[in-house]
């Protein structure tokens, strides 16, 4: 290959991978898998950005728009940050060939209308993130097909509906938190509220919004705070309500009980239904059966355990573990664990009637008495050589006396040099010196032995 020849091959290779999107924009910093164009004044998306991004960061910049197909050249990327932009509107498609994101930060930008066919195709979105937008309106099919949700964040918007029906445990059997806090809902369909998941109820954050107080509120939020949920719990001072809709007559309404004493909450008004159980003890090693029996029957019941180690638990997914699935729903721990001890969920859910209900269980896995009695008898007598290691160290050093062995400065180094010689004397000088060399370990433990008393 000639001189003008390499030239070409490499102007070509430089260019092919320029035009493959492997380049790193000028105004960005990556990594090995990490894009980062933060705060670079970025009024528009960089023309090439590199496929091997798994995380893109596009925050702080001045990003107002995201046209088809932006992030086509990208099949890797997983974490998408665009937080703190000017974000109006996104077009058709816009995420087409990135269905591998998990993660999607769209806070603090200028999102108004939230349109079903934002997120087409992102089956596998974990978390998004849309607080701290303008959001008026959340069109129905929004989340409808994101069925791999575990958070989903809206507060800090303008929102005055919200389609409660569209999330349901088929479709969302992963939604834990869901959190509508700081917008300015009014009303809330309450029979779409309580048909809820179990999970979805317990994360449901709705503090701080403008809530008129009635009957149907009260209770909903009185079961809520009655079953601890942290939702409830962590926010019982920013839950307020406006008598009568006057907002000059804002009351925190889980303090100021007295404004619902006509209300009736000894019934339970909503479902899931959550059934605790007493705890269950068994033995490391041992099987153990968990049973999902709750209020609802039938043979159109699904079942869905959610486990302390193992996450979300389905029928599909217990195939060659030692934890199986039954159809009834229950649950069979085949040896167990001491990692297997937490407190188990599982969800029962009636598509037909759209209804679910959950039972919980507590599992704790004991070591065998004898096992425990052993391994604490084990440490004992591990202490006990330990400490009659350190008196002999201490007390039955050797003495310094005039008998001891000389320090091992006193032997001779030139009749060693001569013992070795002779064993290798056609051998050159050099690997005289070698042969020395396997003699110094002896003499450097005489010489700790000698002197081991003064330290």
């Amino acid at each position: 290959m000639t001189c003008g020849q390499s030239r070409g091959f490499f102007l070509l290779l430089f260019c092919l991978l320029c035009n493959s999107g492997q380049t790193c924009p000028s105004v960005c910093l990556c990594t090995s898998d990490t894009v980062s164009c933060s705060s670079s004044g970025l009024a528009k998306l960089p023309r090439s950005l590199p496929s091997f991004s798994v995380t893109l960061d596009l925050s702080h910049n001045q990003l107002s728009w995201l046209g088809p197909r932006s992030f086509k050249m990208m099949p890797r990327l997983e974490n998408l940050w665009m937080a703190h932009n000017q974000i109006n509107a996104l077009s058709y498609g816009v995420f087409q060939n990135a269905s591998g994101l998990r993660c999607l930060d769209l806070s603090s930008n200028k999102l108004q209308v939230l349109e079903q066919h934002y997120f087409q195709g992102l089956w596998r979105l974990e978390e998004l993130r849309l607080f701290n937008n303008k959001i008026m309106q959340v069109e129905a099919g929004t989340l409808t097909h994101l069925s791999s949700l575990k958070k989903v964040y809206f507060s800090f918007n303008q929102i005055t509906y919200f389609p409660f029906f569209s999330i349901q445990d088929h479709s969302h059997p992963f939604l834990a938190m869901l959190d509508l806090s700081s917008n300015r809902l009014t009303r809330l369909p309450w029979e779409d509220v309580k048909a809820l998941p179990g999970l979805v109820q317990r994360g449901l954050y709705l503090h701080n919004n403008s809530l008129i107080c009635d009957c149907a509120m009260y209770s909903v939020f009185w079961h809520w705070n009655l079953r601890g949920y942290d939702s409830v719990k962590d926010f019982v001072d920013e839950h307020t309500c406006n008598i009568h809709g006057d907002p000059r007559a804002s009351i925190k309404f889980l303090h100021h009980n007295r404004v619902f004493l006509n209300c009736t909450v000894e019934k339970a008004v909503m479902q899931p239904v959550t059934v605790l159980l007493s705890s269950v003890l068994v033995l490391r090693g041992k099987k153990v059966r968990l049973d999902c029996q709750t209020s609802l029957s039938g043979a159109d019941l699904s079942f869905t355990w959610l486990s302390p180690s193992m996450g979300f638990i389905t029928p599909a997914g217990t195939n060659g573990t030692l934890i199986s699935m039954f159809p009834n729903g229950t649950l069979e721990i085949a040896e167990t664990s001491v990692n297997d001890s937490g407190l188990y969920i599982c969800t029962a859910v009636d598509i037909k009637q759209a209804l679910n209900a959950t039972r919980e269980v507590n599992v704790t896995v004991l070591l065998p008495a004898a096992e425990s009695f052993n391994t604490g008898y084990t440490t004992l007598f591990g202490c006990i050589v330990t400490l009659v290691l350190i008196l002999t160290y201490l007390f039955l050093t050797p003495c310094r006396c005039s008998n001891c062995k000389q320090p091992a400065a006193a032997y001779n180094h030139s009749s060693l040099s001569s013992v070795f010689f002779s064993s290798t004397r056609d051998q050159p000088k050099v690997e005289t010196f070698k042969q020395v060399a396997f003699m110094e370990p002896v003499i450097i433990e005489e010489e700790a032995t000698e002197w081991l008393p003064e330290s």
